[in-house]
């Protein structure tokens, strides 16, 4: 089970601008120190006819949509046809994928959201990486800081692992669904075609083609194949 929290296992990497800041990790929570000189990096690199650098350490392609009340910090990269909605807040170190949506009130720090994610009404995404169409429904929180400042660690098979960071929120799969309002505990890992049940807490490791239920119960599902 513990392969099912290495990134070949939740990620397509093809799906994302950044691929090469994940390719040679074993743990997705690996990138989180560097996201912002990756973007700093690749930022430069972009071509001028298809992005705009619009302030210190921010590029933004010429097709996504920015509302004008959205709030950006660098550093930071919005890639194609992305929609950043009326008073999203993006507060640095974050890659928003192409097509990509962040919602209204929606706050992201830190965090890679892979081409096609949905984080669309009153989300926080914190310490995070969002998997290729993957949605939160309303009011998801990635809680990404332990009350007692402690490392965050994750159990599986009885091993434990220390991730090494005090802030590290969700890894959340390719394809996976989170129900409104739910809380994705500091580390929660969340499986490549899983679901998540509305007003569901969240913590630790949600295998793929799972459903996290009330109580946390889990049961197998096996999804359609999807493209």
């Amino acid at each position: 089970m513990k392969s099912g929290i290495e990134t070949r296992n939740l990620l397509d990497l093809t799906h994302t601008i950044a691929k090469p800041l994940f390719e040679n990790t074993q743990y997705p929570w690996e990138v989180l120190d560097k996201i912002g000189s990756f973007i700093m990096q690749t930022g430069i690199t972009l071509p001028k006819e298809e992005y705009d650098q619009i302030a210190e350490n921010i590029w933004i392609a010429k097709t996504a949509v920015i509302a004008p009340s959205a709030f950006l910090t660098g550093p930071l990269i919005i890639c194609d046809h992305a929609e950043i909605r009326h008073c999203a807040f993006l507060r640095g170190n974050v890659i928003v994928g192409a097509n990509a949506v962040v919602g209204n009130s929606t706050e992201v720090k830190n965090s890679v959201l892979f081409d096609k994610v949905q984080a669309p009404h009153f989300n926080y995404v914190g310490d995070s990486v969002y998997g290729y169409k993957s949605h939160t429904g309303a009011g998801v929180i990635a809680s990404n800081l332990k009350s007692d400042k402690s490392h965050v660690t994750l159990t599986i098979d009885g091993e434990k692992i220390d991730t090494g960071r005090k802030k590290f929120g969700a890894v959340i799969g390719d394809y996976v669904e989170v129900g409104c309002n739910s809380v994705l505990n500091p580390g929660t890992i969340v499986g490549r075609n899983s679901m998540v049940y509305p007003v569901s807490r969240v913590r630790g490791f949600v295998p793929e083609n799972s459903i996290f239920k009330a109580q946390g119960a889990i049961v197998e599902k096996f999804f359609p194949d999807v493209d």
